[in-house]
């Protein structure tokens, strides 16, 4: 949130968030602010549409339960469950405030987006796993963590007040 607010306060009219894992590529952002200037409002990059390079068997296992999971929770019908890839207009940020910590905002980030019925399109981009990018990565230890902070987490916690 605080790099989404001295964005805001620069002037930004389009911000793009990504996963500091090293597994995106920079070359992808242009396709997904295109997406914004044809009238998304969010712009998720999607490794299912698009590539993924050096992911094993239990990897693409982990991230397709992760894909029925998220979509049966957040009610929405998208391809990745949580691509940190993202790319979406200013104006639309105050319906995307966060307050969940770590992973489980890539959750609530999806259930604001319907909430506030905002324009999401689903963007193909290419996701590198190296070894330093599976090691900061989600394991079913993870996934059981982000359903906790999702469901039970957020009810016992009042959302900070931020302006975004």
């Amino acid at each position: 949130m605080t790099g989404i607010e001295y964005a805001i306060e620069q002037g930004a009219r389009r911000i793009v968030t990504f996963d500091a894992d090293g597994q995106h590529d920079p070359a992808d952002v242009p396709a997904l602010l295109a997406a914004l200037d044809r009238g998304a409002d969010v712009a998720l990059g999607s490794r299912f549409l698009g590539r993924m390079d050096g992911v094993g068997a239990t990897r693409m296992l982990l991230l397709r339960m992760a894909v029925a999971v998220s979509n049966a929770i957040s009610g929405m019908r998208l391809s990745d469950a949580h691509c940190g890839l993202r790319a979406f207009r200013a104006s639309s940020a105050p319906a995307l405030r966060m307050t969940q910590q770590r992973m489980a905002h890539a959750s609530e980030l999806l259930r604001n987006m319907r909430t506030h019925r905002l324009r999401v399109v689903e963007v193909p981009i290419t996701v590198r796993y190296t070894a330093y990018s599976q090691a900061k990565g989600q394991g079913m230890f993870q996934s059981l963590r982000i359903l906790f902070d999702y469901f039970l987490r957020r009810s016992g916690r009042p959302p900070r007040e931020r302006p975004c």
